[in-house]
Order: structure tokens, then C-alpha cells, then sequence
């Protein structure tokens, strides 16, 4: 969304304090808070359709939050709210999802559903209005408003900003609420460090250790092509270092670390990980700071900073030609040179925009090419060729009870458009007709609960169904 790595926990401290400042209890204040650091976990499932829209789906959406004027300049001005509708149903989706799959509150849930609505009915996906929205979808988009509007434009005009949508965007009495408090919120939210943040807004739920896979798949999701990418880095890295001899909790790091390496990937307009020819110096200047994004985002996640950390290391090469540190030999450890491998075995195994999948062969003698040259540890690439089918140890097993039955043609179907196929794109590629698709899709859609594309592959993933 173009924001700050930490705009979410400010935002989530913020909503929690307006939520205390109503007096409607600490209810209220928790789902405020869930809602607010979940708000934007549907981004990279509509970055897509945003770059289609705006181009740039990062800098677009930056000057969409910060209600820039010219921030659809490029869209027709008669079609915004007609190409916004879709994109919101996506998030919403998606952001309810992740909510369900974290067994948050109903509240929870409903909130995030319903993220984008607004008191006077013009919002989005549903158009509802007034108390018809759920309390936490005010609260969290007023204190988002404060966060973004302070930090680009300063507090006098963030107030101005907000007072002229109070009565449209949110109800007047919470938007009067802000202007006696604003200035010792954003004073107290200075002087605090993230984990002090992190703290004071933690929830009973939010003790509960979140699925890393989960993680990954929303990750994912920025790019169709990406699909499952981030679990199979993850079972290779893993086998690999299995294979290696490594013991459980290393194997444990391994795992972790692959399925959260692309989080820096978010950082990184779409339109330069779909481009089809040579990256310019600046895209590619892009691409080289995403496993410092990473690594910084990695830092307030808590249990998994030791695992960010480690992702951060998953274009370093054993010669030094990686990046974003551009370190080489002692400075990598086995984990990082397992990791480092992982990532380009798989992926040189998969399609990209910019060529076709690889055959197991080519791979194979790809990756002993790059172990001649220097840049990948030669027993590390052995191990990965040959671990390729060893099983996983310990609590990465687990056996899931699903109670969502899809026939192999309905997974067969749902694989294809979770990967950006067309309806007829999937029909030539399986053989079928147009309207037999549909009619699988559509099933597909009924089986899960879902009305698009991006939530069925989620929940699809999370159920280990593709």
C-alpha cells in the first residue's frame, strides 16, 4: 500500500485509544485493533487489478490513502467507483478470510469484510451506511486517516482533512473526538518502540502462533504466477537441509524462513515482476531492496524475526554477485546457502513472464553450472536434487481434517485460475469447454464459500488442496 512498515501497529495503537475515547469499552477496542493490523493483509490479492488501473499498484495506492487529488488521474472519472467496487470485494474477502483462518472474533471478521464501507453509503464492497456497518470499520478507518494524513501532511491539515469527511466517511460524534486527543496520541506514538506498542495492544487471540504458510500464501497472492511458490521453497529448503544432516530446529528455521522470504516482494510494483524483457536500472534497483524489505518488516514480527532474518538472505550468492548485502563465502551460513539454493531451484522450475518453466534436467545442470562459478556450495545443490521427494519431519506434517470435498477435475480447475488463467485459458489448457469450467468454478466458489478467485486459492491453500 506504499506505507511504512509500521503503519498498521500505529494504526491499530491509534484505533485502540479512539475506541477507549467512546467509551464503548474494551471490546470494541480489541476488534478495533485486530481489524486495523489486519486491514491491509488483502493488498497483494488485488495489487493486480490495482496496477491495471493505476499503473504503479504501490505508488497508486500511496496516493489513494493520502487522498492525493490526481491520484486516478489515469482512470476515467465516471468508472473509479465502478472499477473500485471489484478490487474492494477482493480485499474484503481475503482480509475476512485471513481473520477466519486465524480463529479471530466474529467481530473480527465482520469488520474486515467490511473494511472499505462508509457511514453516508458510498463506501465499498456493499454500500452499506450508518449503523448497518459494523463500529470497528469507523474506528479503524479514522485512525488510519490520522496516521497517513499526519505523517504526509502534518496534524493542522490531517484535522481539516478529517473534519470535512466527518458525517460522510465516518459518523461526526467519533470524528469529533480526535481533535482534542490527536496531538498526545501522536506524541505518546513517538516516543514508543514498536514492541511497546506491540504490547499494549495485544489481545487474547492475538496470543495464538499464527500459521507461517498462511503467511506465505498471502504473499503469494500479489502475483497469480506466484501461486504455492513460497510452500514448495519451503519443502525444499527444508528436505534439503534434511538431507544435510541438520537437526529438527534448524530444519524448523529453514521452513519458516522460505515461506516469509518474498515479504519484501510487496515492496515492488507489479508491473515490474510481470515485465517480459530486461529490467531497467531502476526496477532492478527495486528488486535488489526486496530482501531488505524483508528483513525490516521481519523485525516486528516477533516469533518470526529470527526466520526474517534468515529470508533476508535469500539472494546472497557464495561469491558475493547477490544482494541486498552482496555477501559471500564464511559471511553465509549452511541455513543461508540452503535457502539461497532453495529459492532458485524451485523457481527456475516454474513459469514466469519472462520465460518457461525449466525441465528437472536443466535445473539440475543450471544449478552445477552456478556451483562451478562460485556462487552456489555444491554440496548444498547435491542435497537438493536429491532430496527432492524426502518426506518432512516434526509439526510441518499435519494431518488436515477437510470438510470441504473438491472433485480432482474442481482442484484441476481451481489450480489453473489460481494461477491467472481465464476461463477459456483453463479450458484449452485442460481440455474442457468454456461453460465446463464455469460450471467447475462455480462449484468451486459454492464448496468454499467464496465469491472470488484470490479467497478460493487462499482458503484452497490453507485447506493443503493445491
Amino acid at each position: 500500500m506504499g506505507q511504512p512498515t509500521d503503519h498498521s501497529l500505529r494504526t491499530a495503537w491509534l484505533a485502540g485509544q479512539l475506541a477507549r475515547a467512546t467509551g464503548e469499552g474494551d471490546v470494541l477496542a480489541a476488534t478495533s485493533a485486530q481489524a486495523a493490523l489486519l486491514r491491509w493483509s488483502g493488498c497483494t490479492a488485488n495489487a493486480g487489478g490495482f496496477a491495471d488501473m493505476l499503473g504503479d499498484d504501490v505508488a497508486g495506492r500511496e496516493a489513494m490513502l493520502a487522498q492525493r487529488q490526481d491520484w486516478a488521474k489515469t482512470v476515467d472519472p465516471n468508472g473509479v467507483k465502478g472499477a473500485m467496487r471489484p478490487l474492494a470485494q477482493i480485499h474484503c474477502e481475503v482480509s475476512g478470510e485471513v481473520a477466519r483462518i486465524l480463529q479471530l472474533t466474529a467481530d473480527t471478521e465482520a469488520a474486515l469484510r467490511h473494511i472499505f464501507e462508509a457511514w453516508d453509503g458510498t463506501g465499498m464492497p456493499d454500500g452499506l451506511a450508518g449503523a448497518a456497518v459494523p463500529r470497528a470499520v469507523y474506528v479503524v478507518t479514522l485512525a488510519g486517516d490520522l496516521e497517513i494524513f499526519s505523517r504526509v501532511y502534518g496534524l493542522p491539515r490531517a484535522l481539516g482533512l478529517i473534519a470535512a469527511q466527518a458525517g460522510t466517511r465516518y459518523p461526526a460524534e467519533l470524528a469529533t473526538l480526535v481533535p482534542a486527543q490527536a496531538a498526545h496520541w501522536l506524541e505518546a506514538l513517538a516516543t514508543r518502540e514498536p514492541a511497546a506498542l506491540d504490547e499494549s495492544i495485544q489481545t487474547p487471540q492475538m496470543q495464538e502462533t499464527t500459521s507461517t504458510e498462511l503467511i506465505g500464501d498471502v504473499i503469494d497472492l500479489k502475483l497469480p504466477w506466484m501461486t504455492g511458490y513460497s510452500r514448495a521453497v519451503a519443502r525444499a529448503a527444508a528436505a534439503c537441509g534434511a538431507r544435510l544432516g541438520v537437526d529438527e530446529a534448524c530444519e524448523a528455521r529453514l521452513y519458516a524462513a522460505a515461506l516469509v522470504h518474498g515479504i519484501g516482494r510487496a515492496a515492488v510494483p507489479n508491473g515490474v515482476w510481470n515485465s517480459p524483457g530486461r529490467l531497467s536500472a531502476a526496477e532492478w534497483e527495486q528488486v535488489r531492496l526486496v530482501p531488505y524489505w524483508t528483513a525490516r518488516a521481519g523485525k516486528q514480527t516477533g516469533s518470526l524475526a529470527q526466520a526474517a532474518e534468515l529470508a533476508s538472505y535469500a539472494y546472497e550468492r557464495l561469491d558475493g554477485s547477490g544482494y541486498f548485502r552482496g555477501v559471500g563465502g564464511p559471511a553465509l551460513s549452511l541455513e543461508a546457502r540452503v535457502l539461497s539454493a532453495a529459492v532458485a531451484f524451485v523457481a527456475l522450475g516454474e513459469k514466469r513472464p519472462w520465460r518457461d518453466a525449466l525441465p528437472a534436467a536443466e535445473v539440475a545442470a543450471l544449478l552445477r553450472t552456478e556451483v562451478s562459478e562460485g556462487r552456489f556450495d555444491g554440496s548444498v545443490v547435491d542435497a537438493l536434487i536429491d532430496a527432492r521427494d524426502t518426506p518432512l519431519r516434526g509439526a510441518r506434517i499435519k494431518a488436515r481434517q477437510q470438510a470441504i470435498r473438491l472433485s480432482a477435475r474442481e482442484i484441476d480447475v481451481l489450480r489453473s485460475i489460481s494461477r491467472g488463467a481465464s476461463n477459456k485459458e483453463a479450458a484449452r489448457e485442460l481440455e474442457l469447454s468454456p461453460s465446463t469450467v464455469r460450471t467447475h468454478v462455480e462449484s468451486v466458489f459454492r464448496k468454499l464459500e467464496c465469491s472470488t478467485r484470490a479467497a478460493a486459492t487462499l482458503k484452497a491453500s490453507a485447506l493443503g488442496l493445491l
